[in-house]
C-alpha cells in the first residue's frame, strides 16, 4: 500500500490531521490535471488552476459527509468529477444576468478582428454527458477522467480497470455520441432563432 492509499484510508476513518498529509503528496499532479484541463477553456477564464484544485481539494476532503476512496485512483477520478462540477458551476454562474449574461469577453485585438469566438459550449457538453452517464456510466467516467481532468488513454484505463484497447473503443463511442447530441441540440437552437424571427 503507497503512502497516498495510506492517509486516504485513515481520511475515510475519520482522522482529520490526515488530510492535511494528503495535500502535498498530490498537489503536484492535481495541478498538472487542472493546468491541463484550463488550457482547454477559452481564454480570459477569471478561475486560475491553483484555485481550481484548491476548490476540487476543499470538496473531496473538506469537512461534511464522509467520504472513502478504495485507491488512488478512486481518489483521482473523484478528482476530475470535483474539477468538471467546479467548471460548469462557474460557467452557469457567468451565465447570469448579473454577471454580464450573454455579454462576451472581447479582448482589443480580437474586436477589430472578423472573427467571432464560438459561444461557451461547456453546459451543453455537461447536461450531453449527463445522458451519457444516465445511458453508459463507464463511458461517461472515461470521458471525464480523460477529457476534464487531462489523463492519458492509459492513466484512464488504469483507473476504471478495463484495458487500452476498452478505453480507446470507449472513447471512440462516447466521442460520436457525444458529437451526435452535441449537433443536434445546435441544430435545434438554431431551428428555434429562425421560428422566433
Amino acid at each position: 500500500m503507497n503512502e497516498v492509499t495510506r492517509i486516504l484510508d485513515a481520511i475515510g476513518q475519520g482522522d482529520a490531521g490526515a488530510a492535511e498529509q494528503l495535500l502535498p503528496l498530490v498537489y503536484d499532479e492535481l495541478r498538472r490535471l487542472a493546468a491541463q484541463r484550463m488550457a482547454q477553456e477559452k481564454p480570459g477564464h477569471t478561475l486560475q488552476p491553483t484555485a481550481l484544485v484548491h476548490e476540487a481539494y476543499l470538496r473531496l476532503v473538506g469537512p461534511g459527509e464522509e467520504r472513502h476512496w478504495d485507491s488512488r485512483g478512486h481518489f483521482f477520478a473523484a478528482a476530475a468529477e470535483a474539477m468538471r462540477r467546479i467548471l460548469v458551476e462557474q460557467a452557469r454562474r457567468k451565465q447570469r444576468v448579473r454577471h454580464g449574461g450573454g455579454r462576451k469577453r472581447i479582448d482589443l485585438d480580437e474586436a477589430c478582428s472578423v472573427v467571432v469566438p464560438p459561444a461557451d459550449d461547456l453546459l451543453a457538453l455537461d447536461e450531453a454527458l449527463a445522458r451519457l452517464a444516465a445511458r453508459d456510466p463507464v463511458r461517461a467516467q472515461l470521458v471525464t477522467l480523460h477529457f476534464f481532468a487531462g489523463l492519458t488513454m492509459p492513466e484512464a484505463a488504469q483507473i476504471l480497470g478495463i484495458s487500452l484497447s476498452t478505453a480507446e473503443r470507449n472513447w471512440r463511442f462516447a466521442r460520436a455520441w457525444l458529437y451526435a447530441e452535441l449537433t443536434d441540440e445546435a441544430s435545434a437552437a438554431d431551428s428555434e432563432k429562425k421560428v422566433d424571427r
